[in-house]
């Protein structure tokens, strides 16, 4: 009986520590933009996430971390790109998403119906030699 609270504790631990990251998240990226380092406000939240890019740790429902860029216009393909790179570029940033839970990044634009997304396994270099 005891290891069943043991793990209910454990799960919420986690759910705490998921919307700590996002909220850590849209606080940093407000102080960017304020500060007038970043050109656009992003703001991120959790999503349903894309059902083929699911991997041993993802959550059952809300697997996707989404970013969404408040620019007042519709944003170019490649302008979400590269709003998508900055997380994955940074390998330690892609594996913490990934032991939390999520498999999708998603970035769209608040304007427009284009958006790009991928699946954060591949970009973690699970399975080789860390360096």
């Amino acid at each position: 009986m005891w290891y069943k609270i043991i793990e209910i504790t454990e799960w919420f631990g986690e759910v705490a520590e998921r919307y700590r990251l996002v909220k850590d998240f849209n606080r940093a990226a407000k102080y960017a933009f304020i500060q007038g380092t970043a050109p656009t406000l992003l703001e991120a939240k959790i999503t349903r996430g894309e059902s083929t890019y699911k991997h041993a740790f993802s959550k059952w429902m809300a697997s996707g971390f989404r970013i969404k860029a408040l620019s007042g216009r519709p944003l170019e393909r490649g302008e979400l790109v590269e709003i998508g790179r900055v997380i994955l570029d940074n390998e330690e940033l892609t594996r913490k998403l990934i032991t939390l839970g999520w498999d999708t990044l998603e970035v769209h634009s608040n304007k427009g119906y284009n958006g790009v997304k991928w699946a954060l396994k591949e970009f973690a270099k699970i399975g080789g030699f860390l360096n």
